[in-house]
């Protein structure tokens, strides 16, 4: 491995802080409406303790990312009125998110996702109107590209993680989180490119709580686990989990340095663990989650003991797993 990263961070760009979460809530209130947070009893059973989920696949993407497209492109539209439209990369989730806040603004958005990602996520960003460019093998490849194109193309690039106001947007659930459930000791976030983290830390720091903030990542894409742990940072040689939403062989400048700061732990999972974690999620709560979105609930288990007597909420950030993906899991049983 290397010592390479990805330092594609927006020009001028200010960490947010609580003052911009807020305002972001302010805005965000009519468009995605805050999400529940439910104390499911059969997951109360199957851990023990107090484990809250709190439902991002709930939003009107089925993901946590749309809450950061939308307060992005307003901060955007405010600064360049006239901007000619955007460009992205994504395995779905952030596509889908900045194709329907693309959507409202009316701006045109180009979307490049790796040579076969999900048919279904494809569809959703095809009908929020993005014109959708499959290149690469794999997320990392697509957002290469997306960076060589954006001048010669004149486009707004609309990083998933390296922008202040995309933290800002995420950082919302962990409002919702707080205010509904102050005293809680623990929080447990899928890391792909960490703006969740990023959010869930931020916010518990600025309201002075002692929560501790612990990521989760997949064992076959876990360059951002090593690069936190070791001295350097490092890009992996592959991201091959099914759990798209943390398929990254990369760290980001803006979210790893916050994450340097914020984030008190981190574990990783094996493609088993994360494929239980979607089974439980069905089990306990009928609720349908993507690899990434039952992350936070398999790593609960495999952190049960030491979470035993406490106050925990697991983020479940999005529920787009498409059918031949679910059907494998479900039929590992």
């Amino acid at each position: 491995m290397n010592a390479e990263h990805s330092s594609t961070v927006a020009a001028g760009a200010v960490l947010p802080a609580r003052q911009q979460i807020e305002a972001a809530a302010s805005f965000l209130e009519p468009l995605v409406p805050p999400t529940p947070q439910y104390l499911w009893p059969q997951v109360v059973a199957a851990f023990g303790t107090e484990v809250w989920l709190k439902h991002e696949n709930h939003t009107p993407i089925g993901a946590f990312k749309a809450r950061s497209a939308a307060t992005y492109f307003r901060r955007l539209m405010e600064r360049e009125p006239g901007c000619p439209g955007v460009i992205t990369a994504t395995r779905g989730n952030h596509g889908q998110a900045v194709g329907l806040a693309a959507r409202r603004f009316k701006l045109p958005a180009t979307v490049y996702v790796p040579r076969g990602n999900g048919v279904e996520k494809n569809a959703a960003m095809r009908a929020l109107g993005a014109e959708l460019i499959e290149f690469g093998r794999d997320f990392d490849e697509a957002r290469e590209r997306v960076e060589q194109l954006q001048h010669e193309r004149r486009l707004r690039y609309v990083h998933s993680a390296n922008e202040p106001m995309l933290i800002a947007g995420v950082g919302t659930y962990a409002l919702e989180i707080f205010e509904e459930l102050p005293d809680v000791e623990v929080i447990v976030v899928p890391i792909g490119g960490g703006s969740g983290a990023c959010g869930c830390g931020i916010v518990r720091t600025a309201l002075g709580s002692r929560a501790e903030v612990i990521g989760v990542q997949a064992e076959r894409a876990d360059a951002f686990t090593r690069s936190w742990r070791g001295p350097v940072r490092v890009v992996g040689d592959h991201a091959d989990t099914f759990a798209e939403g943390m398929a990254t062989r990369v760290t980001f400048d803006l979210t790893f340095g916050i994450l340097q700061k914020e984030l008190n732990d981190i574990v990783t999972l094996s493609e088993a663990e994360l494929a239980e974690g979607i089974r439980l999620a069905l089990r306990t709560t009928h609720n349908l989650a993507e690899g990434a979105g039952a992350a936070s609930l398999a790593a609960a288990m495999k952190l049960r003991d030491r979470l035993a007597g406490k106050r925990v909420v697991c983020v479940m950030s999005g529920g787009n797993i498409d059918r031949a993906t679910l059907a494998r899991v479900i039929n590992q049983t």
